[in-house]
């Protein structure tokens, strides 16, 4: 592996190669843990659509260079460009990433995304959309939002709100982390491939010369293994999870597992609860609202309505909390954010209710795609 300090400021970043019919795009921000920012999402969003216009293009391999696969979006560059005084700048990266969501929602060419390393936030947009997703030893799955004052987008509230169960709500109203075992358990990844195997696996693909999700698929099985999903693993908690999370309130989750805790002492509610009370009031209630809605949306209405919350969050009217999170966790790294409003009893259904309503906002318009033919389901509804 290259030193991370190889990659210099003018350097690309997305690396892409031609392997006969396929196509290799490498996340090529190292030092920034491949952090998408505006030009990568707009690189990559040209791409794809150039791809899937070009017969010669049969299948799209994506990568990240170093020790991750993508720790998210750019939030930092973020916040900056909204801080020098145009919230629509940030409105504008999150248009321009959704879309590109919602291009590899609806791909009608296989994307094989090869997730050996962090996948965060906007690397799970760039990612889990697509229709195979290959997991290993190396793979960290969250959604950590709701520390950030955000909630989990990118078409978050429709793949979390379909994994088993109530376990969508307890990952992203938690942030909690998953290796490659849990992820390939709840659906998250379709593959799990020791890294060891994925120069090999790489090799085999670009050889396929086929755009057949049976025989891509086919390919990948030949280089996966049924991984080792270890004893303290969330996923064995399915049972409480659900009993838990499947409540009305954000409130009501949180006093359930207090009860669970009366009888005896379990760490992992411990530390479950230690997370949701460290999280911005605001951003759990909205985060549970999106996934509960997710469930009864298709993808492209997910993403609308979630650019519609990520607005309102980057204007700043409603509340402050993200700027306040990326302070805290980002910047200074006290890791002591101030909420405002501080307690959950504080965050009204009113205030909720305006995370879901058009920005007042002259010349602002809802989230439009491009135009789609022939759309195939995203592979994450075979959940």
């Amino acid at each position: 592996m290259a030193p991370l300090s190889s990659t210099k400021p003018d350097d690309p970043q997305v690396l892409v190669e031609e392997k006969k019919s396929a196509r290799i795009l490498t996340l090529n921000r190292p030092k920034q843990l491949n952090a998408l920012s505006f030009q990568m999402n707009s690189q990559l969003l040209d791409l794809f659509i150039a791809y899937e216009e070009d017969s010669n293009v049969k299948l799209v391999i994506l990568k990240g260079k170093g020790r991750a696969f993508c720790a998210g979006g750019d939030v930092s560059a973020v916040v900056r460009d909204i801080s020098a005084g145009n919230w629509r700048l940030g409105a504008n990266f999150f248009w321009k990433e959704f879309t590109l969501n919602y291009i590899m929602a609806t791909y009608h060419k296989p994307q094989v995304s090869i997730l050996n390393g962090i996948v965060m936030g906007g690397g799970a947009g760039v990612s889990i959309h697509g229709r195979f997703r290959v997991a290993t030893e190396n793979s960290v799955f969250a959604m950590p939002e709701t520390a950030l004052g955000l909630f989990p987008d990118v078409g978050a509230s429709y793949y979390l709100s379909r994994l088993p169960g109530f376990f969508g709500e307890y990952v992203g109203l938690t942030g909690t982390r998953l290796d490659g075992a849990e992820m390939l358990a709840c659906g998250l990844a379709t593959h799990f491939v020791p890294s060891e195997k994925l120069s090999l696996l790489e090799e085999a693909l670009c050889k396929v010369d086929s755009s057949d999700p049976a025989i891509i698929s086919a390919v990948i099985d030949e280089y996966s293994q049924q991984p080792y999903m270890k004893e303290q693993s969330a996923y064995h908690r399915l049972n409480v999870i659900d009993r838990c999370f499947s409540r009305r309130t954000v409130e009501e989750i949180i006093s359930s597992l207090e009860k669970e805790t009366l009888n005896k002492k379990d760490d992992w509610i411990s530390a479950t609860l230690q997370s949701l009370k460290g999280a911005s009031p605001t951003s759990l209630k909205i985060s549970l609202r999106s996934i509960r809605q997710g469930r009864l949306q298709g993808v492209g209405q997910c993403l609308v309505r979630e650019y519609r919350m990520v607005c309102h969050v980057v204007q700043g009217k409603l509340s402050r909390d993200f700027f306040e999170g990326c302070r805290a966790i980002l910047w200074d790294k006290d890791k002591n954010p101030k909420w405002e409003p501080s307690k959950l009893e504080f965050v009204s259904d009113r205030m909720v209710d305006s995370y879901f309503s058009k920005v007042d906002d002259e010349g602002w318009e809802d989230l439009k795609f491009p135009a789609r033919s022939n759309l195939h389901v995203c592979a994450i509804a075979k959940l």
